[in-house]
């Protein structure tokens, strides 16, 4: 919206600095997250008046676990809808409107809902069970077919969107992936980064932490991306206005740190599936539009390993009857051996940041 400020410049010269990406991306990234630090204290209060604490599992489904997390008893969910607010007001601000800017939009205003009714039904039910994995994977994939419609019916994006680029190979591999790849494998990425992050949020400030290093990566990628001289250098993917998408990143960026201030332990709020599965989602979407999709595997190192833990821990227990881990996801298995949570937490930043630094470097590997 402010973008169009730069039309009225002869009227006011600064007004043309409303123009440049580079200065929306900051500008959105401080907006953001400064509508997190006023909104979050409102939204927590709110959500304690209307006792919508989270339900946590008990000592019959998680063992020691129960006794390590008993002090978060009365803690606030659905923290989520202090990122969405503020991620959708900077967008709509500071983002130049494009076909990229509202798939993105949708997807996660989308997935929102989707973790709300998750969230509302462990709270109205008093258990931790929410919405089953199947009905979860359906509504992601309405999703996922809505916004690949979106995409395929608008000229700006309908091929560009059947590409497929992969890491460290300067050329596209495929030109025209037919829908029966394309949809499939849209979804993939979605649901996949949707359900990896809601795997990781399981303790203070750890999904929210790796997401910040992962974001703040697609920010530089989805800059370069919409930049024709530094894709070109750099032998990726150019997309004319894909750009915008880093102005969306920086929006996430700025919602999630200001998220993390509440979310940071001991925890004031928890994000919930409200949050968790939205972030997760609209990241997989913005990799795979800005032909990404593949560098959010190692970008997203700590998702894919929280992610394999469990699928690890429930092959090896249905297969062998033995489990490889304490408990899964991964961090669990640490809390258990005895590592604080902090510890716990701190040390995956630091891989995260790792693996945001290698998936960066790919960029340049070709």
């Amino acid at each position: 919206m402010l973008s169009y400020l730069s039309d009225l410049e002869s009227f006011f010269g600064p007004f043309r600095l409303f123009r440049y990406l580079s200065l929306r991306i900051a500008f959105c990234g401080i907006s953001s997250m400064l509508i997190g630090f006023w909104i979050g204290p409102m939204i927590i209060r709110y959500l304690r008046a209307i006792k919508m604490n989270q339900v946590l599992r008990t000592q019959s489904e998680v063992g020691d676990l129960a006794k390590l997390h008993q002090g978060k008893a009365g803690t606030p969910t659905m923290g989520g809808f202090i990122i969405c607010i503020s991620v959708t007001i900077s967008t709509i601000l500071w983002a130049q409107p494009n076909v990229y800017v509202y798939v993105c939009l949708l997807v996660y205003l989308g997935l929102t809902l989707l973790g709300f009714i998750d969230d509302y039904l462990k709270v109205f039910k008093s258990n931790s069970k929410g919405l089953s994995s199947m009905k979860k994977f359906l509504g992601q994939a309405i999703i996922s077919i809505m916004a690949i419609v979106v995409l395929l019916l608008v000229p700006e994006s309908s091929e560009r969107v059947k590409e497929l680029w992969v890491p460290f190979y300067k050329h596209v591999l495929i030109e025209q992936m037919p829908l029966f790849i394309l949809i499939p494998f849209f979804f993939l990425v979605l649901s996949g980064s949707s359900n990896a992050i809601n795997l990781t949020d399981g303790i203070d400030g750890l999904a929210i932490g790796c997401t910040i290093t992962v974001v703040l990566s697609y920010v530089i990628m989805a800059y370069a991306a919409g930049n024709k001289i530094i894709s070109e250098y750099l032998f990726i993917s150019y997309i004319p206005g894909i750009g915008e998408l880093a102005v969306l990143s920086a929006a996430i960026l700025g919602a999630s740190l200001a998220f993390l201030w509440y979310n940071s332990y001991p925890a004031e709020v928890f994000m919930g599936d409200t949050g968790s599965l939205a972030l997760g989602g609209i990241i997989g979407a913005i990799a795979f539009l800005i032909h990404q999709p593949f560098t959010l595997v190692i970008v997203g190192g700590i998702f894919v390993i929280e992610a394999l833990s469990v699928m690890l821990q429930v092959f090896s227990f249905k297969t062998f009857g033995r489990r490889i881990f304490r408990m899964s996801p991964i961090h669990h298995h640490f809390q258990l051996g005895g590592w604080v949570e902090n510890k716990v937490v701190i040390r995956f930043w630091i891989l995260s940041l790792l693996f945001a630094i290698v998936g960066i470097a790919s960029l340049k590997l070709r």
